[in-house]
């Protein structure tokens, strides 16, 4: 699998994580951790979030592994 691909696989993973971890706190927490706000910044986050870590490691996407290192980077 390509690079990117398991970029976006694993941000989607640690936002999901995320969303489900506020699950195991006390009920009363529950409305104020998984709010209409949080779940729609959540959402939001889904889109963009991918983009933003792609854009931040893009070098280490760029490398193929045995190939020489390029200077015009």
């Amino acid at each position: 699998m390509s690079k990117a691909v398991l970029t976006v696989i694993g941000t989607w993973l640690a936002l999901v994580l995320a969303i489900a971890l506020p699950a195991l706190l006390p009920e009363r927490w529950e409305y104020y951790m998984i709010s209409p706000a949080s779940v729609g910044l959540w959402m939001l986050s889904m889109l963009v979030g991918p983009v933003a870590v792609c854009w931040k490691l893009r070098s280490w996407i760029r490398t193929v592994p045995g190939d020489p290192q390029r200077l015009d980077r």
